[in-house]
Order: C-alpha cells, then sequence, then structure tokens
C-alpha cells in the first residue's frame, strides 16, 4: 500500500477527502479505511484490472472499491487533489508559465456519454483526452469529449479550466504567457479570445507552415500524452459514466504531476 500511496502523496489526500458518514444508530460493516481505498483506486487506474478483479490482499473488495470511487467522483475529490499537487508545485517554483501547450488524444469507447464516431479511427466509437501543459509537460488542465469533437471546441473551456495556483512568489496565477497549439486550432476567433485574455498565442497556420515547427516546443505535451498510457485503464475507455472516465484521467495526470513533486 505504501508504494501506491506514499506518505506524501497520503497527506495531501488527507487534506481534501471528504469526512466518513457518521451512523448514529451504530451498527454495519466496518468502513474500509480512506488509504487501503485509494491504493485499491490507483492499483485498478495503473494496472487495467476490473473492480472485480482487484486483489484480496488490498482489503476492500472490488465493489467496496467502486462505490468509494463513486463517491469521491461525485465530490470532485480528483480535481481538488491535482489541484494541490499544483499548488505545492507552484510553491517550490517547479511551474514554468512561459510556454503552455495544447493538444488531445483519442482512444477507443464503450457505450456511453460524451462518446462519438471517431474520425481517425474509421468511425469506430471513442472518447478524447483534453490538456493543457506547462512548459516541462505538467498537466495543468484536464477535459475529456466525444471523439467527434473538433480540438478547436475545448480550447476556451480548458484554458478556463486552469485552477489559480500559488507562486513562489506574488498572486496565485491561472494564465499562460503564451499558448502553443497546432493546426487544429488554427481559427481567428481563438487567437481573438487569446489575446483579449493577454495570452501570447503560437498556432500553425493552415497551408502556410508546418506543424512541425513547432516540434522545438511542443514536444513536451506529445510526450506528456504518452505518459498516461502507463495508468493502463486508459489503454481503451470502460467508463460508461463521463465522471469515472475523466476521474481516471485525472488520476493519471496527478499522479504525474506528483512524481515531479517526490523527487
Amino acid at each position: 500500500m505504501e508504494r501506491l500511496v506514499p506518505d506524501e502523496l497520503w497527506d495531501l489526500f488527507e487534506r481534501v477527502v471528504p469526512p466518513a458518514p457518521s451512523r448514529p444508530q451504530g451498527g454495519g460493516r466496518r468502513r474500509y479505511g480512506d488509504r487501503e481505498v485509494l491504493a485499491a483506486i490507483i492499483f485498478v487506474a495503473t494496472s487495467g484490472c476490473t473492480w472485480r478483479q482487484l486483489p484480496p490482499s488490498f482489503g476492500p473488495s472490488g465493489p467496496t472499491a467502486h462505490r468509494r470511487f463513486t463517491e469521491w467522483s461525485k465530490a470532485r475529490v480528483r480535481a481538488r487533489l491535482h489541484r494541490l499537487v499544483l499548488d505545492e508545485l507552484g510553491r517550490r517554483g517547479d511551474l514554468d508559465w512561459s510556454r503552455c501547450a495544447i493538444d488531445s488524444v483519442n482512444m477507443r469507447a464503450m457505450k456511453g456519454e460524451l462518446t462519438g464516431p471517431n474520425p481517425v479511427d474509421r468511425g469506430k466509437k471513442g472518447s478524447k483526452i483534453h490538456l493543457i501543459t506547462e512548459r516541462t509537460g505538467l498537466p495543468l488542465s484536464i477535459g475529456i469529449s466525444g471523439a467527434n469533437l473538433h480540438d478547436s471546441q475545448a480550447l476556451e473551456p480548458l484554458v478556463r479550466g486552469i485552477p489559480p495556483i500559488r507562486s513562489r512568489r506574488g498572486p496565485r496565477r491561472r494564465r499562460p504567457a503564451k499558448l502553443h497549439a497546432d493546426k487544429g486550432y488554427d481559427y481567428d476567433h481563438l487567437r481573438r479570445w487569446l489575446r483579449q485574455g493577454g495570452i501570447t498565442h503560437r498556432i500553425a497556420r493552415k497551408g502556410i507552415e508546418s506543424s512541425t515547427r513547432l516540434g522545438r516546443h511542443r514536444w513536451t505535451i506529445e510526450r506528456t500524452m504518452a505518459w498516461p498510457a502507463g495508468c493502463r485503464r486508459l489503454h481503451r475507455r470502460y467508463e460508461r459514466k463521463a465522471d469515472h472516465f475523466l476521474a481516471f484521467t485525472s488520476i493519471a495526470c496527478t499522479l504525474i504531476c506528483y512524481r515531479r513533486l517526490a523527487k
């Protein structure tokens, strides 16, 4: 359990997890500890196993861990934990806001919320993960959609979704100095919107320049898009509920940020 949930990660999680419901009347089964359940959830995310394949050594059964996972998803614990890890990184000065990047990745999906025909996979059902990362590749904002949603439609919600993050000195920050994007975001209204927000844009223009010219700055987000593959639960979407799929995506991004924090 300590390998999956180190003491430092548990200390952060304790600050965001909701308190256990009280039972004034008493009785009922013993409620498993939050740390045990968190370890089980991370194991499911990283190994890709189903809830019912969860090894008995974790203590809580698969259905028990899944119920707690559902409770925490509704309470948005995953978003609060991700923000808390980002706050700690920002406090140490480990976030570089000078050049951020935006991109997305497609994956196959079962039937469920926020799925759609994938235009790059012969129209099979799929979902898409959208990310904004800072200069070194740490995820700042996360979103999901159907695979048929155009990348350009996710830019504004993702930028707005960057939380106010602590800095080593000065006020909290949520606005990148510059945003890099490929041709999928080549629209004048997006450029105007970014300029109005005080963000310098660097978006490849269709038919004028190659997206590869942005490679020296965008390779970090392409690398980050490969990192969640370490969470095998994201190889293919099995969750029917969008909140559950977003929770697993957020867990993967939180672990990426935590590894940098633990160095």
